[in-house]
Formats: C-alpha cells, sequence, structure tokens
C-alpha cells in the first residue's frame, strides 16, 4: 500500500469522529461545559496561542521530556548492555527490575511530590523512572539473542569485553536498543502530562487540569488534541533521526517486501 492510500486510510476514524461531534453538538441540547462545539474548541484554541498558554506550555514540558528521556536512555541502555553481557549480573538485578516494574508510574507521584516537592526535579524522576524500563528490557533481549557463534568468535580472536561489546554485541543489539528508546520517548511524554495533571504549576497538564478546573472543556480537549499531536510528532522525528544513522534497515525491509 503506498503512502497516498495509508494517509487516507488513516484519515478515514479521525473524519468520522469529527463528524459525529459536530452532529451531537448541533443537533443536540448537550451543555458546552461538557461537549463543546468545534467551533468553540477553534476560538479556545485561538485564544490560547495568541495569549502564548499553548507555546509556554509546550516549552516546558518538552524540556522535562528531554531531560527524563536522556536520563533514562542512559540509564537503561547501561544496566541492559550489563545484564545482557553478563548472567551474574542479570541473576542479581533482573528480579528486583521485575518487581519494580510492576508498580504502575502513577503509584510513585505521590512518594516522588514528598521526596523532590512539584518542582522540575519531581518531573524528570517520574520520566526517568516510566520510561527507563522499555529502554532497558529492549536493550536487554537485543544482547541477550545474540548469537552464541559471533561470541564464541569473539573469543577465538582473544577480543576483551569492550571489543566484544562494540563488535559483537552492539551492531546486533543496536535495533532493538532504537526500537526501546523510541518507545522510552513515548513513555516519558506520557508520564510527564500525567504527573502534571496531578502536581504542577507549569506545562500542558497543568493547563489541562486548570481548564478542568475552570469547567473550560473547550480548552481540556484543545490540551489533549495538542497533546497528541505532540506525540506523534515527537514519534516521527525519532523514527526518521533512527533511520537516518540505520540505513542498512531500511535497505533489509525493503528487499524483504
Amino acid at each position: 500500500m503506498g503512502r497516498g492510500k495509508k494517509f487516507i486510510y488513516g484519515l478515514v476514524i479521525p473524519v468520522i469522529i469529527v463528524a459525529a461531534w459536530y452532529l451531537y453538538t448541533t443537533y443536540s441540547d448537550v451543555p458546552g461545559s461538557l461537549m463543546p462545539k468545534i467551533q468553540s474548541v477553534f476560538m479556545a484554541f485561538k485564544e490560547m496561542v495568541s495569549q502564548g498558554q499553548l507555546q509556554n506550555d509546550l516549552a516546558v514540558s518538552f524540556i522535562r521530556v528531554l531531560k527524563g528521556f536522556l536520563v533514562s536512555g542512559i540509564i537503561g541502555i547501561f544496566l541492559g548492555a550489563i545484564m545482557g553481557m553478563s548472567k551474574k549480573a542479570s541473576a542479581l538485578l533482573l528480579p528486583t527490575i521485575t518487581a519494580i516494574r510492576q508498580i504502575p508510574v502513577i503509584a510513585w507521584i505521590p512518594l516522588i511530590i514528598l521526596w523532590a516537592g512539584i518542582g522540575e526535579a519531581s518531573k524528570v524522576v517520574i520520566i526517568v523512572i516510566a520510561a527507563t524500563f522499555p529502554v532497558l528490557i529492549n536493550t536487554l533481549s537485543g544482547f541477550t539473542s545474540t548469537p552464541a557463534g559471533y561470541i564464541e568468535v569473539a573469543r577465538l580472536y582473544n577480543l576483551d569485553r569492550w571489543q566484544t561489546f562494540l563488535k559483537v554485541y552492539l551492531p546486533h543489539a543496536l535495533p532493538q536498543m532504537l526500537t526501546g528508546l523510541k518507545l522510552g520517548l513515548s513513555v516519558s511524554w506520557m508520564a510527564l502530562v500525567a504527573s502534571e495533571l496531578i502536581a504542577a504549576s507549569s506545562g500542558i497538564g497543568y493547563r489541562m487540569n486548570d481548564a478542568r478546573s475552570l469547567m473550560r472543556s473547550d480548552k481540556v480537549i484543545v490540551c489533549m488534541v495538542v497533546i497528541g499531536l505532540a506525540g506523534i510528532i515527537m514519534d516521527k522525528v525519532i523514527s526518521l533521526f533512527f533511520e537516518t544513522i540505520t540505513p542498512w534497515e531500511k535497505i533489509a525491509k525493503s528487499e524483504g517486501k
């Protein structure tokens, strides 16, 4: 299926949703505070942009995501690589990591707020807790799936740990590591918005919660749409970046078709 057809197919459900929204708000007596009309949402969007609210909130949220994502990427890749190359490290760390993974990120928020307040530090810590695991698990999977024959050849050539990492493990695990980073970015964005909804004085999640408290459902919907679009844009940007640094993956996919 070509890109044009994919794009058209992708628009079908959004168009149906918008049409149903228009018909429902136009031909029913639902209060605007519960379900605003499409025109009201557009007006709220223009108002928020003209006042600089959306731009400022998105800038604050993006900076928080970038900080947390970078830290979680470093921690996840480091631990995943260590555990993937050492069975002892995996036996030592994996049970604890698996147990911590079962705790929903939202359950960490009250404790993190007690420790770090509602400032920047708490948002970054929450993102790190949420995003580290997708990166770690995918990195670990990439390392542990490295063929034993490759590792045996490295031993025959007397490669040390660092050389084995660079020449054997890393090339094989890189696609899964990049997948983990991509998932980690998505999780970072969702975790940030959740933390801002609960305790924040700035950011897109804070803006949505503030609109909710004022019964401004039009602004709430604007924030929801912007959050979704921002997530899609970040996903596309990081996907294009990964395709640029791994051109062989694109070639392999095209040959597979």
